[in-house]
C-alpha cells in the first residue's frame, strides 16, 4: 500500500531539505539474482556472504574519487549523481580485468548491495519511512573494490523519510 509523505534528505554535510515522497511497504521486493555474487538477502546455510576483493591503488597513480549528491526528483524518489575523479564509467568493459581508473560503482542502501551503477546518475525510487544509508564504491570491472591507503573509494549520504502526517 502506497502512502504520501514528506522525506528529510541530508545531502553530504550540507542542508536538509523536505520534499514530497512516497511509502512503500517493501524496501527492496525480491528478484532473482543474475549472477552469484550479486544475490541478495542472506546466504543459504552453510554459505559465507560474498565479499568483492579490493584492489589497492599503486603509489605514484592518480587517486580515484567519489562525491554523492541526493537531487529530489521532482515526483517522487530521489536521483543520485556521482562526482568522480581519476575514474570513468567503462559498462562495455564489465567482467574483464583493465585499469584502476575505470569500471563502475555499486549501490548499497542501509550496506544491503542494491545494484551495479554504469554512470554519474541512478534513479532511486520510494522508500519507506526511517533514516536510509545511500552508499556507493568505485570497483574495477573485474568487480574489485577500489582502495586507497586500505581504505575503500567510496561516498555516503544519509536520507530520513518523514511517516505521512
Amino acid at each position: 500500500m502506497m502512502q504520501k509523505g514528506w522525506g528529510l534528505v541530508r545531502i553530504l554535510a550540507g542542508g536538509i531539505l523536505w520534499v514530497p515522497t512516497v511509502a512503500i511497504a517493501d524496501l527492496f521486493p525480491p528478484h532473482p539474482p543474475l549472477y552469484a555474487h550479486d544475490r541478495l538477502g542472506t546466504p543459504h546455510q552453510g554459505e559465507a556472504p560474498h565479499r568483492h576483493s579490493t584492489a589497492e591503488i599503486p603509489p605514484g597513480q592518480p587517486v580515484p574519487t567519489v562525491q554523492l549528491i541526493v537531487h529530489p526528483d521532482a515526483l517522487k524518489g530521489w536521483n543520485l549523481e556521482l562526482q568522480t575523479t581519476n575514474f570513468v564509467f567503462a559498462p562495455e568493459r564489465v567482467n574483464t580485468k583493465g585499469s584502476f581508473h575505470e569500471g563502475h560503482a555499486h549501490l548499497y542502501i542501509d550496506d544491503r548491495k542494491i545494484t551495479r551503477l554504469y554512470s554519474n546518475w541512478y534513479y532511486l525510487g520510494v522508500l519507506p519511512p526511517g533514516e536510509h544509508k545511500i552508499r556507493v564504491t568505485l570497483n574495477t570491472n573485474a568487480h574489485e573494490t577500489l582502495v586507497h591507503n586500505g581504505q575503500p573509494i567510496q561516498a555516503t549520504a544519509t536520507v530520513q523519510v518523514k511517516e505521512a502526517p
